[in-house]
């Protein structure tokens, strides 16, 4: 059986978004007490990110833990 190359690489890819999310926490700093409050902020902000977390609360999925 042949093995399938990857197309991308995960770990590169979430790293992309990690180091994109400190940067700009970084040149917003000054906005927030916390890095927590930052990620809070950028949900409420993001409008794509914004309707996946109304999604998941409306479906109950968050209630399952």
């Amino acid at each position: 059986m042949k093995t399938k190359t990857k197309a991308f690489d995960c770990v590169a890819m979430k790293r992309r978004a990690q180091a994109r999310l400190q940067a700009e926490y970084e040149a917003r700093r000054a906005e927030f007490a916390s890095y927590s409050e930052f990620l809070a902020a950028t949900v409420r902000e993001d409008p794509w990110t914004r309707g996946i977390w109304e999604k998941f609360h409306r479906s109950g999925a968050h209630r399952d833990r």
